[in-house]
Parts: C-alpha cells; structure tokens; sequence
C-alpha cells in the first residue's frame, strides 16, 4: 500500500494577512464572485506567492478573514509594503469593487478608512479609484 507524502507548505503568514484584506474588500458587499476570487488570486500571484501555494493561502486568507472582526491585523502588512506592491494592493482593492461596474457606500467608506490606515494622499487613492473605474466601463 502507498501513501502520499503529506508536503508542508510554509507560507508566509504576511501574505495570508494581504490576502485576507482582499477579501474582506470581495465580501463587505455581501456578494463573493469568482471573478473577484481571480482578482484575488492574480494579485497574490504578482506579489510573491507560489503557485502551488496560492490554494492553501487562500482557504487560510478565508478562515482568518471570517474569524476577525477589524481590518487593522491586515492593513498592517500591506503599510510595510514598498510604495509599488502598496500601490498594486490599492488598485486591486479598486478592482475587486468595481468588478460588478459599481460601488456601494460599504465599499468606498472601506476604501477611505484604508487610505488613512494605510498613509495614501487623498489625491492618489482617487486618481487609482478612477483609472480602475475607468479600465472597467
């Protein structure tokens, strides 16, 4: 009889707290698509995360994400960040929210509380909001 080897897989807990935040932007809406899933997923992808990786971080990214009830844990992470993967979370945060064209007071009042949490001028967080806005009609 064979048995798999069980492979561990170290990932990076930095990831799973970004990752996290993704999320929490996908479901403050109430509506979780697989094309916000995708946005998601390419992002992780673009910031460092293994593809073989990607799944595990994600199903981790859910249970923190359910389990918390702040964002702070998960903005963390992303101010650590330099200003160009700060600036990519930021427009695939504006990208997971307008992925259904459209965006409730629940998403751009998250998206003004993370531009103070995360130290991005008002001016930068509105241009990105638009480019975004703009790639998506």
């Amino acid at each position: 009889m064979f048995f798999k080897k069980k492979v561990k897989i170290n990932i990076d807990s930095n990831l799973i707290e970004i990752c996290a935040l993704l999320i929490h932007a996908a479901k403050i809406d109430e509506h979780f698509s697989e094309k916000e899933e995708k946005i998601i997923k390419q992002t992780m992808l673009k910031i460092g995360v293994k593809n073989d990786e990607l799944d595990k971080l994600f199903s981790e990214a859910i249970k923190i994400e359910d389990n918390s009830n702040q964002i702070l844990n998960f903005t963390k992470e992303v101010k650590s960040m330099n200003e160009e993967n700060k600036i990519q979370i930021i427009e695939s945060l504006w990208r997971i929210i307008y992925s259904n064209k459209e965006a409730d007071i629940y998403e751009t009042s998250l998206m003004r509380r993370l531009g103070g949490l995360l130290y991005v001028d008002n001016k930068v967080m509105g241009d990105i909001k638009e480019k975004i806005k703009n790639e998506n009609l």
